[in-house]
């Protein structure tokens, strides 16, 4: 018989940071005894692997003791909930939070490592798609740094997010393949598995209290596997756990099935279950396509809260006390069936009684809510979410007749407010309404900017708002310094060092100290010697990735977003071609050198943001080679946006374009990015906008168009784009000229439909704002002329951005929402 040793707790031997030598040393033992590489043979990618290998062991460090203090504590956790977390390259992110980053680059000198390259081999983790997912990476990393224990919940992507590529102008969705090699961030936790289930039918038993209980008979069931990577906070204080899930089968293989000769229906079950984690947001114009959406998301909400409530009963707690142990917050309407999933768990796994659960559950939960457009809310067939999850159905049936007999019986509701409040929508093909599942189900539901949180109230939760008045709140987004200002703007970074210290480092509201330097001539000179290098930077990019030459001289006018047509690309592109008919028709005026640069991608069924795609790449093709623009106007459509190349196109801007029609965008945190960088902005009073222009002040913000007031009440009277468009000459010719062919000859009705929808409807009041938006643009160049005026507003942009650092969200959430 063997013995169990005694567990003994011995000390770990603490890696602190190290001088250039002893980290030289430490690649080289990592390189030897793990990667298995003579230094003679090893390539870039190994020198990549050991030097994270050597930054991953000193996260360790902190990341275990950061764990054991939480349970020692058995104090309140935060679980963050996201089907996006787009947290990009790792290597320098941990570094410079590390303090490594001087004496880490010293020591692959010492080794003829270049840095640089190798941290550029590192790929993008394909976990999100745009705002939503850098958002939620933003907030890992300050609640690192703010010291909130937190674990964050999402999708392990073999390819998430497709990576774009151009054919002839056209979008094209290949394969990301950023798992390929593997990843030494994560560690697999085979201990932390937990079986999801799905369709199948619901049983009746009585319980020991006499009351019915009930049994979900799954009819297939999946095993989720955890894999963890260290989220670190500044100067590594902290480090927090990012939880990914990823699927497989039950039995990986049918035995039977290979040796009767079906060798691929042997693997169906394999398949199945890896279909669940291979891409982020699989096209839903199927009913294929939305029932494996919807197993997405119930696979990842289902392991999470399982695994939450584990680890809430391991430290000894009951359920009952779950709220003053546990906070999760939704991400948007994607995770919402959580709300239910964790009611099944308390009733039917635990035994909890239907109004504690549902009391346990609405205190447990917040939700943060980013869109006002209704079908971004997510709403299911009823048919679909039934066959899918029947106890679940059953559950979200209970759950709207408590809530619909409470508010006819003792609010007053009439028949359309009930309807509007409904889980089930009625209005068409009844289907599950996920965003006001998320509303009943939560303690609090917050905007993400001032505008944005007024909306919601008065719109797509008007109602709701009414029957929960309190819930409501706003927390405008932020964005963390560390990865948008000191990782990818560095020579920013030392500048302002030089100038107003270093205390901005650890609290971005003392950026506002730049303010006395705004109209200095010398730090001016200092600033855009800075700016002028990060163009550089940007057009070497574009040289060496699509061949085409840019002037660091010209004005780097940047937008860059998911391509949806309320944030207007094409109000940008129409612009464009407005102006390069005026150059050309006025060769004698003293035209501003502009180069337009555009980066996004496009959803594969958005029809319209693809051809946008195209008409932008059309337009690039006219105008960069007509010699009678010379070479005062470029136009560049980078492909495959992601957040190594934000980190890029970023620090190069000149002018960042926020431009959503008013009313429709929830934050924005780009335009944040770009500011903290020293970029004037050019935007619609939307989303976040209108609380940056209250911080840098309206003479430092150019801000044009209609408000979302006014958008509403045009649309309200019934809007008349032709009017519009008749009465502005240069919109007139633009639009003429696009649908008639002059881009597209190989084609000349491929725009026809595209802009008839502008003379027809305008949803987007890309006619309704044309003339406000051109005039904003030569009021830029007016500035831009006038160097020293362009430099003190763009530096009181920098000064004035430290209010929207994420750290300052996170204490938000946590003072009025969390608690923990």
């Amino acid at each position: 018989m063997i013995k169990t040793p005694h567990k003994v707790d011995l000390p770990l031997p603490k890696r602190e940071v190290s001088d250039p030598d002893a980290l030289a040393g430490e690649i080289m033992e990592k390189l030897t005894y793990s990667i298995g590489k003579d230094a003679k043979v090893a390539t870039p990618h190994d020198w990549l692997t050991a030097t994270i290998l050597v930054v991953r062991d000193r996260i360790i460090d902190t990341w275990m003791e950061s764990t054991r203090n939480t349970y020692m504590n058995n104090g309140k956790r935060v679980y963050y909930l996201s089907l996006e977390f787009l947290i990009g390259r790792l290597l320098r992110d941990a570094m410079s939070n590390l303090g490594l980053m001087d004496d880490m680059r010293q020591a692959l000198q010492s080794l003829s490592v270049e840095f640089d390259v190798i941290a550029g081999l590192e790929p993008d983790a394909a976990l999100g798609n745009g705002g939503l997912g850098r958002l939620a990476a933003c907030f890992m990393e300050s609640m690192a740094t703010v010291n909130i224990p937190a674990y964050g919940y999402g999708i392990r992507y073999v390819h998430g997010l497709f990576r774009q590529q151009m054919a002839e102008g056209w979008q094209v969705e290949l394969p990301e393949s950023w798992l390929a090699h593997g990843n030494p961030w994560e560690f697999e936790r085979r201990e932390s598995s937990y079986e999801v289930g799905y369709c199948g039918t619901v049983e009746t038993t009585e319980g020991p209290d006499g009351e019915p209980r009930y049994v979900w008979k799954q009819g297939e069931r999946v095993i989720a596997t955890a894999f963890d990577t260290p989220a670190v906070g500044w100067r590594g204080e902290r480090v927090n756990t990012l939880r990914l899930w990823s699927a497989q089968p039950i039995d990986p293989i049918l035995l039977d099935a290979f040796n009767a000769g079906d060798h691929i229906g042997a693997l169906r079950e394999s398949n199945k279950a890896e279909s669940l984690t291979r891409v982020l947001y699989p096209a839903d114009a199927t009913p294929a396509g939305q029932e494996l959406r919807l197993r997405q998301e119930f696979f990842f909400c289902s392991a999470s809260l399982q695994d939450i409530v584990r680890r809430h009963l391991q430290q000894g707690n009951t359920l009952a006390q779950m709220p003053d142990k546990v906070a999760i917050q939704l991400n948007d309407t994607h995770p919402a069936v959580s709300v239910v999933e964790l009611m099944r768990l308390l009733v039917d796994v635990h035994g909890v009684a239907f109004n504690d659960a549902w009391e346990i559950s609405s205190k447990t939960f917040s939700y943060t809510n980013h869109t006002l457009l209704p079908e971004a809310l997510e709403s299911w067939p009823v048919p679909l979410f039934e066959r899918l999850l029947p106890r679940h159905m059953q559950l979200v049936y209970a759950i709207n007749a408590k809530i619909l007999l409470d508010a006819r019986k003792n609010r007053g509701f009439n028949d359309h407010e009930i309807r509007q409040i409904s889980l089930i929508d009625e209005s068409g093909d009844r289907r599950v309404r996920m965003g006001n599942l998320a509303f009943m189900g939560s303690h609090s539901i917050n905007g993400v900017s001032a505008l944005h949180t007024e909306l919601m109230k008065e719109t797509v939760f008007s109602d709701l708002h009414k029957l929960y008045p309190t819930r409501i709140n706003n927390k405008t987004n932020g964005i963390t310094p560390r990865r948008w200002l000191m990782q990818c703007n560095p020579d920013l970074t030392d500048l302002l060092k030089e100038a107003i210290g270093p205390a901005f480092l650890d609290d971005a509201t003392k950026l506002k100290d730049l303010d006395a330097f705004a109209d200095d001539a010398a730090f001016q000179q200092k600033f855009a010697a800075v700016k002028f290098a990060n163009k550089q930077k940007l057009a070497g990019l574009v040289a060496s990735r699509m061949g085409i030459k840019l002037d660091p001289h010209a004005m780097f006018d940047i937008q860059i977003k998911r391509i949806h047509e309320y944030k207007r690309q094409l109000l940008n592109i129409i612009e464009t071609v407005a102006l390069f008919d005026q150059i050309r028709s006025h060769p004698e005026r003293d035209w501003v050198p502009r180069v337009k640069l555009f980066a996004g991608k496009a959803a594969p069924s958005y029809h319209n943001a693809k051809l946008i795609i195209k008409l932008a790449n059309d337009v690039a093709r006219v105008i960069n080679t007509d010699p009678s623009v010379r070479g005062l106007l470029k136009v560049v459509f980078i492909p495959n946006y992601n957040v190594s190349l934000a980190e890029v196109m970023v620090p190069a801007a000149d002018l960042s374009e926020q431009i959503s029609t008013a009313g429709m965008e929830a934050s924005g945190t780009g335009n944040m990015k770009f500011a903290l960088n020293g970029a004037l902005t050019i935007g619609t009073l939307d989303g976040a906008n209108v609380e940056m222009r209250d911080h840098v002040g309206e003479e430092n913000i150019v801000i044009f168009g209609m408000t979302a007031d006014e958008v509403g009440r045009v649309r309200a009277e019934g809007h008349n784009p032709r009017a519009a468009i008749d009465a502005s000459r240069e919109l007139q010719q633009a639009l003429s000229s696009i649908a008639s062919g002059v881009f597209s000859p190989d084609d000349r009705d491929r725009y026809a439909e595209l802009m008839q929808g502008i003379y027809q409807h305008d949803w987007f009041m890309v006619a309704a704002d044309f003339d406000a938006y051109a005039q904003a643009q030569r009021q830029v160049d007016d500035i831009w002329t006038d160097t020293s005026a362009w430099y003190s507003k763009t530096i009181r942009n920098t000064a004035r951005m430290g209010w929207f650092s994420s750290d300052r969200t996170i204490r938000q959430y946590n003072a009025d929402i969390w608690r923990a």
